[in-house]
């Protein structure tokens, strides 16, 4: 068990080490938030190997009570005691074992969850990383952000790059920064993404649409269908339209409305990040 220990910490240190490394390429805003989620995973290392050596010292422990249950009852019997006081001594060793025993499955138990805990953690840096580096040059660009929204990792595109004012339709300038991101994305496998449109509050005069839900949610199938048409396989693809409910800024100032008109592309996560990706959300920060 000691040696399974130290083979987990010094594999811990490997990884720190070659995160550091991978840490170095990336955005200079951004090292300190990955500094960060390598600490939570090193801090989940540390806390499961915590509770192996507990499983190993109740291991023991388990092992000496057997050991003087053994002794006990053999000693008694020789002694010639009363069979029904060593009865009850017995029972209450074993209710005693039984409770040491069921300890030792729930401290099992946790190694394992948090075993899983810190492979997510480990996976949900290594694909924010990886975005990040790949990422880096339209991110300094300021042609799109990285960033992390209840729960959920999400690929921020300003509406002015994309599109010109209340039209649906593409610009050349928009065509070229999808083509740099669909140039990512469809490379991540085992990944859905949802593209949404958003809308400040000033009220639509295209007689194209009638509201800003309609103008929102046509931006969000023009991305769409740009993406599968270059190389993002449209069985990964959504879009929803969200107008002007989910405000980014206030709308009390033309930067915040800027802001607010938004294409963001949400990499929905996988059925085992679902329980927790709040620790990368606090990493990221907002």
């Amino acid at each position: 068990m000691v040696r399974s220990t130290k083979m987990v910490s010094g594999a811990v240190l490997i990884l720190a080490l070659l995160a550091a490394a991978a840490v170095s390429g990336c955005c200079g805003k951004y090292k300190d938030q990955i500094a960060e989620q390598e600490k939570t995973i090193g801090d989940l290392s540390q806390s499961k190997a915590d509770l192996e050596k507990a499983k190993a010292d109740l291991e023991v422990e388990l092992a000496g009570v057997k050991e003087y249950n053994d002794a006990l009852q053999s000693e008694l019997e020789k002694l010639g005691f009363d069979k029904a006081d060593l009865a009850d001594k017995f029972k209450n060793i074993q209710a005693d074992l039984e409770a040491k025993e069921k300890d030792l499955t729930e401290k099992q138990k946790i190694i394992e969850e948090m075993k899983k805990k810190e492979a997510a953690a480990k996976a949900r840096l290594a694909t924010l990383k990886n975005m990040l580096d790949k990422f880096k040059a339209m991110i300094e660009a300021g042609k799109l952000k990285v960033k992390v929204k209840n729960g959920k990792m999400i690929l921020e595109l300003p509406s002015a790059i994309l599109f010109p004012t209340g039209v649906a339709k593409l610009s050349e300038e928009g065509k070229s920064v999808l083509s740099e991101v669909s140039s990512v994305l469809k490379d991540i496998k085992g990944r859905e993404f949802q593209v949404a449109g958003h809308t400040d509050n000033v009220p639509i005069k295209s007689g194209k649409f009638k509201s800003n839900w309609e103008l929102s949610t046509a931006r969000a199938v023009s991305v769409v269908e740009f993406m599968t048409a270059n190389g993002v396989a449209s069985v990964n693809l959504s879009a929803a339209g969200y107008s002007e409910f989910q405000p980014t800024a206030g709308n009390d100032t033309e930067d915040g409305k800027a802001q607010n008109r938004r294409i963001e592309i949400t990499l929905m996560p996988n059925l085992d990040e679902l329980p927790d990706l709040s620790d990368l959300e606090k990493e990221i920060g907002q």
